[in-house]
């Protein structure tokens, strides 16, 4: 097996796996390594979010998780709390996860188990050219001006050998070896719940029906948590955060772990369910703490941590994947401009700079729907931040500003923002404007033709910099002729998009010297100054 990659990645689950698979989108190879000789089989992060199904639309498989999906859950469906699902309704958290999405984004959430995704994205980074090499752990890290190594020994000990790459992307989990050899500790709330998630086998199918719940919270005296069933109702898991009153005696409702006997295990199923006899079969647990802590630090020289080793959070809202997921697209095109030499490494700097707040923000978020929806008792004791809008949190997040996130459908092409979903017309086929993205994208106004020039002329200062640069009227159909008034320019204006899909900069109008200005903005977007 080659040992050198430009990119090495600590971790092939699907954080690692989303980042090789970014990074061969963009021509660059990479030797993921992953502990596990194959995929976990437990159903864990099953729900997607819009913004994360935009970046499998970029890779060419948004078609195969949609059918994936479809195959185990029903679409669009809702979070709602019960006392037990045998029992009384207490409230409809969402009542249909794709409401008002359409207007947002050219697709939609999903639900899909990882060990069903986690196949789909091994194979695009394969084919592609990225090594998975799986079974193996990572005993050791040298950096040097140069690049990275890693010192890597077969799990069964079989044997050893070193890996050689420019840089090093840290993807290994909430316990990731590359940050402990770094001494990169979390920072935060901390551990919050000893809980246990229980995978189970059993028939809820007269109490669920057709009904499309996706998340089902039960709250009861005997335990607070949350269901999640396949589509037939009968396969699924019941993750436990507390037992008991948490007001008696908050230690040890908080450790719900406790006790994991298989006896045990039924008892609390069956009490979520709220029918004692139900017969249940128990097919695996898991103990995981719930946390709310981000990584004092998400760079080290030549080292980039995302996904759970740069973050912790609860798993309500379903933000940890996804955001490490994000974490992978930022860095990606990142890493490739400058392994290209396109850009500075100054640019590799904006990884820490834009994601941490991001971070920041939504580990917040998360801990926040963790108290409303499952420990409401931990309100008298812990500060929780105001609930900000789903929206807001998947798409609307924001690079460079004074603040983090805003409702995307109001920032209207932003320089910090995502590019605004737009329909427009290509050659008779009708796309959105974030099937545009990708690479370096010009976006003009009809009357916007000497943007187009000056960004073709000032991309080849920088190494040829691949650009693509598009006319409304000429390159582009608007059948609204609203696409200026969505990206916040006029008819002679024009907007540069990052290849992350991010606007880098716009001017609302023509202006006497295009060129330096363009030269100016692609300059700043990639680091020379």
């Amino acid at each position: 097996m080659d040992n050198e990659a430009p990119v090495l990645i600590a971790g092939g689950g699907l954080t690692g796996l989303a980042a090789a698979s970014f990074l061969a989108r963009h021509g660059i190879r990479s030797i993921a390594v992953e502990r596990l000789p194959q995929s976990s089989p437990l159903p864990r992060a099953a729900f997607f979010h819009m913004r994360t199904i935009e970046m499998f639309r970029e890779l060419g498989i948004e078609a195969r998780v949609r059918e994936e999906s479809a195959k185990e859950f029903v679409p669009d469906g809702a979070l709602i709390a019960m006392d037990c699902i045998a029992g009384r309704k207490l409230a409809d958290i969402i009542s249909n996860l794709n409401e008002g999405v359409d207007e947002v984004s050219p697709c939609r959430r999903w639900f899909l188990n990882q060990p069903s995704l986690e196949p789909i994205l091994r194979e695009r980074a394969r084919a592609a050219g990225a090594v998975v090499l799986q079974g193996a752990e990572i005993t050791g890290i040298t950096q040097a001006a140069s690049g990275v190594t890693l010192r890597v020994r077969d799990i069964d000990g079989a044997s050893e050998r070193e890996l050689r790459g420019q840089y090093l992307v840290a993807a290994d989990g909430g316990h990731s070896k590359v940050r402990e050899l770094l001494g990169i500790g979390y920072q935060g709330r901390g551990a919050f719940s000893k809980s246990l998630t229980i995978y189970f086998t059993a028939d809820l199918s007269p109490w669920l029906g057709e009904k499309p719940w996706s998340i089902i919270y039960v709250n009861n005296p005997v335990l607070a948590g949350f269901f999640r069933m396949n589509r037939a109702g009968r396969v699924g898991f019941l993750g436990v955060n507390t037992l008991g009153d948490p007001k008696v005696d908050p230690v040890a409702a908080s450790n719900a772990a406790v006790d994991v006997s298989e006896a045990r295990m039924i008892e609390l199923v069956r009490a979520g369910v709220g029918k004692p006899d139900l017969p249940v079969r128990i097919d695996g647990f898991s103990r995981w703490r719930a946390t709310a802590d981000v990584a004092a630090e998400f760079q080290r020289g030549r080292v980039f941590i995302i996904g759970d080793a740069a973050h912790l959070m609860p798993p309500n809202g379903g933000f940890g994947g996804n955001t490490g997921i994000h974490d992978a697209h930022n860095l990606a095109w990142k890493l490739a401009q400058v392994i290209h030499g396109h850009a500075h490494t100054r640019l590799l700097d904006s990884y820490a700079s834009e994601r941490r707040p991001v971070a920041r923000f939504t580990v917040e978020q998360a801990f926040s729907r963790y108290v409303a929806r499952t420990a409401p008792w931990l309100a008298a004791t812990q500060a929780t931040d105001p609930l900000a809008h789903d929206f807001d949190i998947e798409i609307g997040y924001l690079y460079g500003r004074d603040t983090v996130h805003a409702d995307p459908r109001t920032t209207r092409g932003l320089p910090g923002s995502r590019i605004p979903h737009h329909w427009l017309e290509r050659d008779g086929k009708r796309l959105s404007t974030l099937d545009l993205t990708g690479g370096w994208l010009l976006l003009a106004g009809p009357d916007g033709q000497s943007w187009c020039d000056a960004a073709r002329q000032a991309a080849r200062d920088f190494s040829a910099l691949p650009l693509e640069a598009l006319r409304l009227g000429a390159d582009l159909r608007d059948p609204g002729s609203a696409f200026p008034a969505t990206v916040g320019i006029e008819a002679s204006g024009a907007t540069l998009i990052r290849p992350d899909g991010f606007v880098a900069w716009r001017s609302e109008k023509s202006v006497k010297d295009p060129v330096a200005v363009m030269r100016a903005a692609l300059g700043a977007a990639l680091g020379w100054h």
